[in-house]
């Protein structure tokens, strides 16, 4: 009588490892190509020596607001629900809960940056860096979810949501290399300040995945953590800078519609 095939046994500790390594790939190639078209767009700055006429720019600040505003509920708020759910929890209460901590994250953020940041950088704003921080966040999440999915729709959603992301920083790359350069910056110093801004995003990415790879019942929280962070750049910095109230241009609006049509697009059409 033939014995039954051996079969090696598993170990949750190497799968564990194994899925943590793949979610860092991911999230470091995602916040990779975020962070190249934040320097292709800083890299303007050799060929341009105007900043952006006014209106491009409140366009250029309400897409970005649009993509943020559809990312946070087609790629964070709705996924952090569902894991929520499958966990045996109250979907709505990591939701709310993650989101108000990521809103008191960045208003501590807000606070301290002006104390902690060099003197060379600090007249290129607080919104850069505060921008950034959770865009790397939400991409590391996403492919973090990912990694420990079973349906290639997850990594699909994660690449769409680093492609949105991706887009949008283009434009923001421009501008902030151009008006460095117009402050009498040398164009190789402006472009690696522009550059720089978009490095935030990896170093987030990764720190979030290791969150997750140790602390898997947190991601429903860490999801809805960036929607929250999300969202309050979007109401703090982004809105009032494309300033939506002036009729008199509707730039800014239309960049929002822009924005949030195309990131949504991406999400449940690729997702």
């Amino acid at each position: 009588m033939r014995s039954p095939p051996i079969t090696a046994a598993r170990d949750p500790r190497r799968e564990r490892n194994s899925t943590l390594a793949q979610a860092l790939l991911w999230a470091a190639g995602g916040t990779g190509f975020t962070a190249l078209l934040t320097a292709l767009g800083a890299a303007t700055v050799f060929f341009f020596r105007s900043r952006p006429d006014p209106t491009v720019h409140r366009i250029f600040l309400g897409f970005a607001a649009g993509v943020m505003i559809a990312a946070s509920m087609w790629s964070l708020l709705i996924p952090a629900i569902e894991e929520a759910e499958a966990m045996g929890m109250v979907g709505w209460v990591p939701a709310a809960g993650g989101s108000v901590l990521g809103i008191a994250f960045l208003l501590a953020m807000d606070a301290l940056l002006p104390q902690l940041t060099p003197e060379s950088f600090r007249h290129l704003g607080r919104r850069t860096p505060l921008h950034n921080i959770p865009e790397g966040m939400a991409v590391g999440i996403s492919f973090a979810l990912a990694s420990q999915g079973d349906t290639p729709a997850q990594l699909t959603a994660a690449v769409a949501l680093a492609l949105g992301i991706g887009i949008q920083n283009f434009p923001e790359g421009a501008a902030i290399a151009l008006p460095l350069r117009q402050e009498g910056l040398s164009r190789a110093k402006s472009f690696w300040m522009g550059a720089l801004s978009g490095v935030v995003e990896p170093i987030f990415a990764l720190l979030t995945v290791l969150m997750v790879g140790s602390l898997q019942p947190l991601m429903p929280w860490l999801l809805s953590f960036a929607a929250g962070a999300m969202l309050y750049v979007v109401v703090e910095e982004l809105i009032p800078g494309a300033h939506l109230e002036d009729h008199s241009s509707r730039g800014g609006t239309l960049g929002v519609m822009a924005g949030f049509l195309l990131m949504m697009i991406l999400d449940v059409a690729l997702g």
